[in-house]
């Protein structure tokens, strides 16, 4: 188990659904890191891929609440486990839809983007 996430490569506000919007049903996680799939909505996903966001391409996603620091409640550290594939979609205000199977848990919207290590070469 990830029990910190050190140097996330942004910063998300995460609203968990509750469980009348369909989300879990034992609210938020409380694990230190959390981890579920994600996909990105790039605008039309819903229309020409048949059961999306179920059946969108997913990535693994890590998300560690943050401490609030003027970013205000809600706010989460964010990684990826395949780093590389997730850059291309993360800039700020970038939409993220947290699913655990085909379920959206939650929606994420990107507040910051941080300098990685692998930027910093």
């Amino acid at each position: 188990m990830i029990e910190a996430i050190e140097d996330p490569m942004a910063f998300a506000r995460v609203a968990w659904l509750t469980a009348e919007e369909g989300g879990r049903k034992s609210g938020p996680p409380t694990a230190p890191v959390y981890a579920a799939t994600c996909v990105f909505p790039l605008g039309g996903d819903s229309e020409v891929q048949p059961g999306w966001p179920a059946a969108g391409d997913a990535l693994s996603i890590l998300l560690q609440a943050a401490p609030t620091g003027g970013k205000g409640p809600g706010t989460y550290k964010v990684d990826f486990l395949a780093r590389d594939l997730a850059r291309q979609f993360l800039h700020v205000g970038a939409e993220v839809l947290v699913m655990e199977g085909p379920a959206v848990v939650a929606r994420a919207v990107i507040l910051e983007v941080t300098d990685s290590p692998e930027q910093r070469t």
